[in-house]
Parts: structure tokens; C-alpha cells; sequence
């Protein structure tokens, strides 16, 4: 379950005019969201934002699940920090936009999920400790993120569309049970 919490104004959050300056050139081109999504990762390599973009409060987390903050939303992409401690994870799911996200601070366990027939498969597992950046685009998106480490993850997340509202979330998904 995440928890939501509104941001203070960006003059306070160091680096975070700069992203959202080089955010709106490489989304202001019409392109693939898979191309636009490697775009926005080239800017967070070069760029790489730290937690300071966010309040200590905010990178403490909370008992309740992990947090999503949003820092910045307009109608080309939304950038959101979730702040996740030991044990936290998200629901199996899949995304309406694009998605690039970094890991900035913590490890990151992210397994990858496809359909086949009637069901749905894990495919892979992937660790990503401090300094990832990946960047994904529908349809290839179903995934379920948690922090499997024993120190808090921090991970900055742009997405495709104005998300003040709502979430980029298009479904979720059960894991049927098998036989043995």
C-alpha cells in the first residue's frame, strides 16, 4: 500500500529545477515512449539527482507502507520519489505510459512478469542497487517492485503524463496458485 504525502515548493529540493528543465526538452519531442524513456534516462545519468530532493521526513518512509511523493507534475511527465524500507513491495502490475526510474539510495528487487495463455509467469528477477536507471514502456511493463535489502530504498520515478491526480497504474494482477 502506498502512502501519498504533498510536496513542499521546488525552490527547497536542490537539483530539481535543472531535471525538470531537461525533462521538458527531451519530452517535447513527439517520439516512441520507449525512445522517450531512454531520453529521460540519459538525463538522470548525467544529471543524477540525490535524496536530498527530498525533506529527511520524507526519506525516513513510513510503517504504513511505502510512500510516493510527487515533486513535479505537468501535462508531458510527473516525477515522483517512492521512499521504500525493508520489506515494502507493490502489487504485480503494469503501467499507462512510459516509465524511467533511478535508484538513489538502497537496492531495488524488481521481478519481471509475462502472460502466457492464462497465466502469469515471472521471467526475471533484477537487482538494482544505487545509480540504476532504467527506463520501460507499455506493453513490456508488468512488474512488481520491493525492497528486499535491510536499509531504506529511495527511487526517483518520471513518468509519461500528469499524474497529480492519480497513478500511472493500469492494472493489477493475482499470482494463481499452482499444484505441486
Amino acid at each position: 500500500m502506498a502512502v501519498a504525502s504533498d510536496p513542499p515548493a521546488t525552490a527547497v529540493r536542490p537539483g530539481l529545477a535543472e531535471l525538470i528543465k531537461r525533462l521538458r526538452q527531451c519530452t517535447g519531442r513527439a517520439s516512441e515512449p520507449l525512445v522517450t524513456a531512454q531520453a529521460v534516462a540519459a538525463v538522470l545519468t548525467e544529471l543524477r539527482p540525490t535524496p536530498r530532493l527530498l525533506t529527511a521526513a520524507e526519506r525516513a518512509g513510513s510503517a504504513d507502507g511505502y510512500t510516493r511523493t510527487t515533486l513535479h507534475a505537468e501535462s508531458a511527465f510527473s516525477i515522483t520519489a517512492l521512499v521504500w524500507r525493508p520489506g515494502q513491495l507493490t502489487e504485480i502490475h503494469d503501467h499507462l505510459v512510459w516509465c524511467t526510474f533511478l535508484v538513489l539510495q538502497g537496492t531495488e528487487t524488481e521481478n519481471i512478469f509475462d502472460i502466457d495463455g492464462d497465466r502469469l509467469v515471472r521471467t526475471a528477477q533484477r537487482q538494482r542497487p544505487a545509480g540504476s536507471v532504467s527506463g520501460v514502456a507499455p506493453p513490456d511493463d508488468i512488474h512488481q517492485v520491493h525492497n528486499a535489502g535491510d536499509t531504506v530504498a529511495i527511487t526517483l520515478h518520471v513518468y509519461g503524463a500528469d499524474l497529480s491526480k492519480g497513478t500511472s497504474v493500469r492494472r493489477n494482477y493475482r499470482m494463481r496458485a499452482t499444484a505441486r
